[in-house]
C-alpha cells in the first residue's frame, strides 16, 4: 500500500505588487461616449458607455464582459453637485436607496488644484474615507486614503519618452486596493471634468 502525504505547501513570500492600467477617455461604441480602461496585458479590465450625451448625469462602469459593477448619478444641489455610486445596476424608477459613496468638491483652495471627499454611507461614523486630490481641466489625479496613503495617481501617458494626448492616461493603483472602487472613482472624476 502506498504511502499517502499530505500536500505540503510553499510557503512563498508574496509581494504585493501595483496594477498599472491604461486609461482612454474614449468609448468603443461607434457615437457613444465614455471611456475604456486596459491592464497591462492590453486586455480590456473596465469601460463606461454612456449612450446619452456627454457630461451625462447617469453613467455605469462595467466589467470587461458587460456586467455593471458600478452605477453613478449626479445630485444636484445649490452650490457643488455631489455624485453618487451605486453598487449594481439602480434605475431612477426603484426605490431610494442609500449610495455606496458620495463624492463632494472642496472649497477651492487653490486656483487650478481641486480636492473632493469621498464618503462611504456603509461607514458613516467615518464620514470621510478617501480624497481625491486633481487639478482642473486635467487627468492627472491621487485618490488618497484617511491615512494619508496613495491608493491611486494618474499620471499623462508617455511611450517612448513622447506624452501622449490629454485623453490617454496611466494609472497605478495598490494591489491591496478595491479595483473596481477606484475605477468608479477615476469615472466621476472624468465626468466632474466633462471628459466622459
Amino acid at each position: 500500500m502506498a504511502k499517502i502525504h499530505p500536500k505540503v505547501e510553499q510557503i512563498t513570500s508574496n509581494l504585493l505588487e501595483k496594477e498599472t492600467y491604461t486609461i482612454w477617455m474614449k468609448s468603443l461604441i461607434f457615437h457613444g461616449n465614455g471611456c475604456t480602461i486596459f491592464n497591462s496585458k492590453g486586455e480590456i479590465a473596465f469601460r463606461v458607455d454612456n449612450y446619452q450625451k456627454k457630461c451625462s448625469t447617469e453613467v455605469f462602469l462595467m466589467d470587461s464582459e458587460g456586467q455593471v459593477l458600478f452605477s453613478l448619478t449626479r445630485k444636484k444641489l445649490r452650490v457643488f453637485p455631489c455624485w453618487q455610486g451605486f453598487k449594481g445596476i439602480v434605475s431612477k424608477g426603484q426605490i431610494e436607496r442609500l449610495p455606496w459613496f458620495q463624492v463632494r468638491r472642496n472649497p477651492r483652495i487653490l486656483r487650478r488644484r481641486t480636492s473632493y471627499q469621498v464618503s462611504f454611507k456603509c461607514d458613516e461614523n467615518i464620514g470621510s474615507c478617501y480624497k481625491i486630490l486633481g487639478f482642473e481641466g486635467k487627468s492627472i489625479l491621487k485618490i488618497i486614503d484617511s491615512s494619508g496613503h496613495i491608493l491611486a495617481e494618474a499620471t499623462q501617458k508617455q511611450t517612448s519618452g513622447v506624452a501622449l494626448g490629454d485623453d490617454v492616461s496611466t494609472l497605478m493603483v495598490e494591489a491591496d486596493a478595491d479595483q473596481s472602487l477606484v475605477m468608479a472613482l477615476i469615472t466621476v472624476y472624468g465626468l466632474i471634468n466633462n471628459k466622459l
